[in-house]
């Protein structure tokens, strides 16, 4: 990540238009989950995040929210006061993966993309004031992107990044992985050497993965988190 483009507000951290880090100052983590095809961690994950009594944020693609499988599972979501947000409607990428300041899609496109998504999540009576924040599908994006979503009155977030959390959807087949033993590893270890901790952390990880990767990260929720509040933090709803 070049330093150029980072930026701090009020101990926020910017990158590239998007917030990447609330205070980093405070003792507090914002557990972030995103959805498009899978949701088969729901059960684990929401019942751990209730045992601690802790309000998650989820970011799900139209595509997730129509899915008639999925609706009772955010109606549930919703009353349990969780934050639900856009991730986009069909999951496009929005610039190029090796020249990321070139968008591949158009303004109009892109609006369409983050419109849609919006109308489904009004379904469930989830509006722009509800859900100002906009989570990029694949996390990638650019200023270009960043300066749409605010033309469209919403405001660019993504992950902190110094951890592989946003790594549990990789699968075994591909062209590489990380076991979750692994990607446990690198959020301990950051927090450990790192001077802030995970002050202020926006922690990504998935609502489901694919079906071949049988090595689950949100199994794992409950340890990490009773591990996180061992040293002090505190869990934050956006």
């Amino acid at each position: 990540m070049g330093t150029k483009s980072v930026s701090s507000t009020f101990y926020q951290t910017f990158y590239k238009g998007a917030l990447i880090r609330l205070d980093s100052t405070k003792k507090n983590i914002a557990l972030v989950f995103t959805g498009h095809e899978f949701a088969d961690g729901h059960k684990t994950i929401t019942e751990t995040l209730n045992k601690f009594n802790i309000k998650g944020n989820f970011f799900f693609t139209g595509d997730f929210y129509r899915n008639p499988e999925f609706s009772e599972i955010i109606k549930d979501l919703k009353k349990s006061g969780h934050y639900l947000g856009a991730h986009s409607d069909k999951h496009l990428l929005y610039n190029s993966w090796e020249k990321r300041d070139s968008s591949i899609v158009s303004k109009a496109t892109f609006e369409k993309d983050v419109i849609d998504n919006y109308r489904e999540m009004l379904k469930f009576d989830i509006s722009k004031n509800d859900a100002p924040w906009f989570l990029p599908p694949y996390e990638w994006y650019n200023n270009e992107i960043a300066s749409w979503t605010e033309g469209l009155g919403l405001k660019l977030i993504n992950f902190t990044p110094g951890t592989k959390s946003n790594q549990d959807w990789t699968i075994p087949s591909g062209s590489y992985y990380f076991s979750s033993d692994s990607i446990y590893s690198t959020i301990v270890n950051f927090e450990e050497s790192s001077t802030n901790g995970m002050n202020g952390f926006l922690l990504l990880t998935h609502f489901g993965t694919h079906p071949e990767r049988i090595d689950k990260f949100y199994a794992k929720l409950e340890q990490l988190i009773l591990h996180l509040k061992q040293k002090g933090y505190k869990f934050v709803r956006l």
